[in-house]
């Protein structure tokens, strides 16, 4: 190509055009000769950004390994239930998902079985165990699995003896600590760990808490915000499993007191709600009888037969429905101030009053002050727990806080031989349900107490100062009192706001008794045509005209669900197969008799 400093501005037009032309030319064959070139010839190779970091390969064959176990919290409203189910997609991840996701990639985990598609949970080779399986929208505050995980212990110089595996040394050479067994071994298992080999003085030299990986920071600076590692046992029994392992489970079922928002007029009042208490009122919809309801729940207690406060799960094949109560009770929450003026005022009182003479004084006036709606819980410690059980157990409960049921019903359908088949109701919302701890007490215990020791996040025990906030992991910036903090601001706006506005849309037009008859139109008590019932939820369903659980269509039996299963898939039962699984049969046409 010629020079730049060609003067143009003497040329003809026509010599211009034939200029530019010749320059096309040469700029289409520079194109051509470009493309024709291999891409190692025509481009150099991509240049690094400053500080990339490489990714290195990771040898698990490198690193020692502990069994330990997690206690940890979750908001259940975001996702599908716990558990994980293979080739079942949901909607929603699951609980396990992002415990899954957040292990392998701080590689914490390393399963033994290879991964078949991107993202598959695999717990093979981890000695994974969870305790409980929450259901979709269920929370948690004390979950609990055991989990085989990666450590900083170094590893042991020589193999270990085959001899040690079981209580002491782990497969691949590494000292494991483990606290005593929460059940008694036998004497011939019992065995002795022989300190003074030389080959075990670096890693008896590991302290196993304060030189150990961070497993709670590590895996809440991975996690989602509503899930937060509480607390780790560095030493679970050599026979721990957080499913078998665990003795008790507590959960906590929480609502409000009125239950539901009370229409005005006559249809704030029912019948059903008359106060039998005081003969000067009568109890408004959506205030619930927390009296009966604390009778009908100290009838639960005990060991007992649930089947008609649960939901039959027919490929599992239960047949035993026995489930043993410690501790069950209506309690009242410490409510924190609410910002709703109009749920604090005098509409929102338990007792409407029934008919006085006019101007006189109303005897129910003591209890019409303005009042913050109450928080009210149902405590439920249990060995174990039916699919549903809970929320089937508080349903029924909310049947009787609504004067819909006696207590006396409870202890009905908990009587099998009176009540052979389970009447048709629909169980609790799950938004209010947690699971509140997971005790794991010594063999033998009478106390119910926890055995295990925890070391919780930002214990300054094992943690070292607590102000040190690197290493701390509790306060301060990406602490998990932070974490959560966010969390509940969050909500507490939302529900500010929505009480705001609720005083806005209740405040406008005119006032509550101005309208038609005020408060003389709670002095008419009428029957309602449509009878509401309240299942947890923000909201009430019409059900029509109430028809009493004893008296509703009922289920099929359980033997009968649980055969007609079995027949479906074919599968033969009996109880030898149910105690080593199913057999499958080979099902006969059927026989035409008419023949």
């Amino acid at each position: 190509m010629e020079s730049n400093g060609i003067d143009y501005t003497s040329w003809s037009p026509e010599k211009l055009v034939a200029r530019v032309s010749a320059l096309e030319k040469q700029l289409q064959k520079a194109n051509e000769r470009y493309r024709s070139q291999s891409p190692s010839e025509s481009s150099s190779p991509p240049r690094q950004p400053k500080n990339a970091r490489v990714e290195r390969e990771f040898d698990p064959s490198k690193y020692s390994t502990r069994l330990i176990a997690l206690k940890f919290a979750y908001l259940g409203q975001r996702y599908n239930g716990f558990e994980h189910h293979a080739n079942n997609k949901t909607p929603l991840p699951t609980i396990e998902e992002e415990m899954w996701k957040a292990l392998m990639k701080a590689r914490l985990i390393f399963p033994t079985e290879p991964l078949v598609t991107e993202g598959e949970v695999n717990w093979e080779g981890c000695d994974y165990s969870k305790c409980g399986r929450t259901d979709k929208g269920v929370s948690a505050f004390g979950q609990v699995i055991g989990i085989r995980v990666r450590s900083n212990r170094p590893l042991s110089k020589e193999a270990s003896e085959p001899g040690l595996e079981k209580e002491s040394v782990t497969s691949n050479g590494s000292v494991e600590t483990a606290s005593p067994p929460l059940q008694p071994l036998e004497d011939d298992f019992a065995m002795s760990l022989e300190l003074n080999d030389a080959t075990l003085d670096e890693p008896l030299a590991f302290h196993p808490t304060h030189d150990e990986v961070p497993y709670a920071q590590v895996l809440n600076r991975l996690l989602p915000p509503d899930i937060r590692i509480l607390a780790w046992c560095p030493a679970p029994p050599v026979d721990f499993s957080a499913r078998f392992s665990c003795r008790e489970r507590r959960y906590r079922y929480f609502f409000t007191q009125p239950a539901f928002n009370p229409s005005l007029g006559t249809e704030a009042v029912s019948q059903q709600s008359r106060n039998s208490r005081n003969s000067n009122a009568i109890r408004r919809e959506g205030w619930l009888d927390i009296a009966a309801m604390k009778a009908a729940a100290k009838r639960f207690e005990g060991l007992h037969d649930f089947r008609h406060f649960c939901k039959v799960d027919a490929s599992k094949q239960i047949d035993n429905f026995k489930r043993r109560i410690f501790h069950s009770e209506i309690r009242e929450v410490d409510p924190a101030s609410e910002p709703a003026a109009y749920i604090s005022g005098s509409h929102f009182s338990e007792f409407a009053p029934l008919s006085t003479s006019k101007g006189a004084p109303d005897s129910t006036s003591a209890t019409a002050q303005p009042q913050t709606p109450k928080l009210y819980m149902f405590v439920l410690h249990g060995s174990a727990f039916l699919w549903h059980q809970v929320r089937h157990m508080i349903a029924v409960l909310f049947l009787v806080g609504q004067g819909l049921e006696s207590p006396e019903v409870v202890s009905q359908l908990l009587d099998i031989k009176a009540t052979s088949q389970k009447p048709i109701y629909e169980m609790a919302e799950d938004a209010p349900l947690v699971l509140w701890d997971c005790i794991f007490p010594r063999e033998g215990s009478t106390s119910r107490e926890d055995a295990l020791e925890w070391i919780y996040v930002g214990d300054q025990r094992f943690h070292g100062d607590p102000r040190d906030v690197k290493g701390n992991g509790k306060f301060g910036l990406g602490g998990v009192v932070d974490d959560v903090w966010k969390i509940w601001r969050q909500k507490k706006m939302d529900e500010v706001l929505a009480g705001i506005l609720l005083n806005v849309v209740v405040g406008q037009g005119k006032d509550l008794d101005e309208g038609a008859g005020g408060e003389e139109e709670y002095r008419t008590i009428v029957k309602t045509t449509s009878q509401k019932v309240y299942h947890g939820g923000d909201s009430v369903r019409l059900k029509g005209k109430y028809v009493p659980l004893m008296e509703r269509e009922r289920t099929e039996s359980v033997e009968t669900i649980n055969a007609r299963y079995a027949m479906r898939k074919g599968f033969e039962q009996g109880e030898v197969v149910r105690d080593s699984g199913f057999r499958q049969v080979t099902l006969l046409p059927p026989v035409d008799e008419t023949a």
